[in-house]
């Protein structure tokens, strides 16, 4: 393997100003995870001291990625160096709109599983790690959000796998093992590739800072295999992200765990795959996707169909969901195809859609089975005359789901509706219409038969939970559709923050400034 190389001279490779301030706001998110972390896994002997720090802690990881966010949305992309070494030769923490947008979600998604936690995880299950899994599984996922560095989007990919091998198997009952093994068998193939992936490309760049080898790609083109490395980080991240042909994984594991581990995982998991992959494809090797385009194209046409029939065709509500999950992934994958302002945005819009209202889903289908007994659609019924706000709030999240009016789904498959219109490419728009007809249909079933017919046996009696529980669950339930329901009547802010999201993607200039000040440019 060749030895790394760089233009800039390693006498002015070490830092000698003083970091800003602000700079540590990249870091500190990774940094607060791995700490509470480690303290709540000594915590280990008492859960319900372990429950109320974890809490309190989320609440402070979401304040300061709400605080990395205005800096970034402020005053453009910021990075920070580990041990004041300049990149190529440090590792760095590089923070753009993007991925400031995308850690800030995944912080206010994990917050409202960490509350509906209290209710669903007992003692036992704290007392096997939770709590500290779940803040390891968010510095993993946030540290994939903001590092500048693709070796270190490895490693935190390898951090929160691991997490969440064992969030995953929290109860070890037999099939949480089954959906474990599936889970991790998909995975670590697709992390194999993203390895080979990454020595490939530290033979032809000798440097691993994505800044770094978004400005030396141009000049490498005709001699560097860019073409075969974008088609292994095509077919890694599109592993991860449960893309179309390899996405039997998904349905067969996110079912198994606790109602929360799924909410989360389908919240956050796949959308860290479809961040690096808009990440690689969009900043790093343009060029390559735009080559790439028919290819991701006819995926994300098949996810979405797929993802949708799959949907109509379960009877178990969280494998249903599974399958809307795929689904949602192909219209996102559909934005890469497109490329440009439109279709990069709308991807982006729809990644942080579908964080708030994937984890909104899976929390409702824990209330679904508390109220009905289960999760099989053939033995639910009558949960409208058991709640009406539960029902209305249900019938929300569903809307969005399916992309109808006026709720947050819409406005990202309008964006990539039009793209894909704009291109010529109606087949594409099709098969996004044609996903949102198809989910509507498949939500429309569950609708009918958990909540409008009668209770197809005599309804067992609720039991009635402990005081304070009901907060525990219906609180995150309530925030996150509130969410959903906002920005879709009020979609200019976050429509805003994609586009400018896009933008940086697309023109990626002031990232590669804020990595190499002027003066040190490679």
């Amino acid at each position: 393997m060749a030895a790394p190389t760089s233009t800039v001279d390693l006498s002015a490779a070490l830092m000698t100003t003083p970091v800003p301030i602000g700079h540590w706001l990249a870091i500190l998110p990774v940094a607060h995870c791995i700490t509470l972390g480690a303290v709540l896994l000594m915590l280990r002997a008492y859960p319900r001291l372990q429950a109320w720090l974890a809490i309190p802690g989320l609440a402070a990881l979401a304040l300061i990625d709400a605080a990395l966010l205005a800096k970034v949305a402020a005053d453009g992309p910021l990075t920070m160096v580990m041990g004041r070494w300049l990149p190529p030769f440090g590792i760095a923490f590089t923070v753009d709109l993007f991925g400031a947008l995308m850690a800030f979600t995944a912080a206010v998604a994990a917050l409202a599983g960490g509350i509906y936690a209290l209710a669903d995880i007992g003692e036992s299950g704290r007392r096997y790690g939770f709590f500290p899994l779940l803040m390891l599984l968010m510095a993993g996922v946030t540290g994939a959000f903001l590092t500048g560095d693709i070796f270190n989007l490895y490693v935190w990919f390898e951090v929160l796998l691991i997490s969440s091998f064992g969030l995953i198997i929290l109860g070890s009952e037999r099939e949480q093992i089954d959906g474990a093994l599936k889970y991790a068998v998909l995975n670590l193939i697709a992390t194999t590739l993203f390895l080979v992936g990454v020595g490939i490309l530290y033979a032809a760049f000798g440097t691993l800072n994505m800044a770094d080898i978004a400005a030396k790609a141009g000049d490498l083109r005709s001699t560097a295999p860019l073409m075969t490395l974008a088609s292994l980080f095509l077919l890694a991240f599109g592993m991860k992200a449960a893309a179309f042909p390899v996405n039997f994984w998904l349905p067969a594991a996110y079912h198994t765990p606790r109602i929360v581990v799924s909410a989360l995982f389908a919240g956050l998991l796949t959308k860290v795959g479809i961040y690096a992959l808009i990440r690689v494809m969009v900043m790093l090797l343009p060029v390559e996707r735009q080559e790439l385009s028919p290819v991701i194209a006819l995926a994300a046409a098949a996810t979405i169909v797929v993802g949708a029939l799959g949907a109509l065709a379960e009877n178990d509500i969280r494998r249903l969901f599974g399958y809307v999950v795929i689904s949602g992934i192909g219209n996102m994958l559909a934005g890469v195809a497109l490329g440009g302002l439109g279709g990069i945005s709308g991807a982006v819009f729809y990644a942080l859609h579908s964080m708030v209202l994937m984890t909104a889903l899976y929390l409702a289908a824990g209330e679904i089975a508390r109220r009905g007994g289960g999760f099989s659609l053939s033995a639910l019924g009558g949960l409208y005359r058991q709640s009406g706000g539960f029902t209305a709030l249900s019938l929300v999240l569903f809307l969005a789901a399916c992309g109808l009016p006026p709720f947050s789904g819409f406005w990202p498959k309008v964006i990539l509706v039009k793209a894909s219109l704009d291109l010529g490419a109606w087949w594409l728009a099709a098969s996004i219409l044609l996903g949102g007809f198809l989910t509507t249909i498949a939500f429309g079933r569950l609708f009918l038969f958990a909540y409008w017919r009668p209770a197809p046996i005599a309804p067992t009696p609720i039991t009635l939970r402990p005081p304070g529980v009901r907060w525990r669950t219906g609180l995150p339930l309530a925030a996150l559709t509130a969410l959903v329901v906002g920005f879709g009547i009020l979609p200019e802010q976050l429509l805003a923050l994609s586009q400018s999201a896009a933008a940086g993607l697309a023109d990626p200039q002031a990232y590669l400034r804020s990595v190499f000040p002027e003066g040190r440019a490679p």
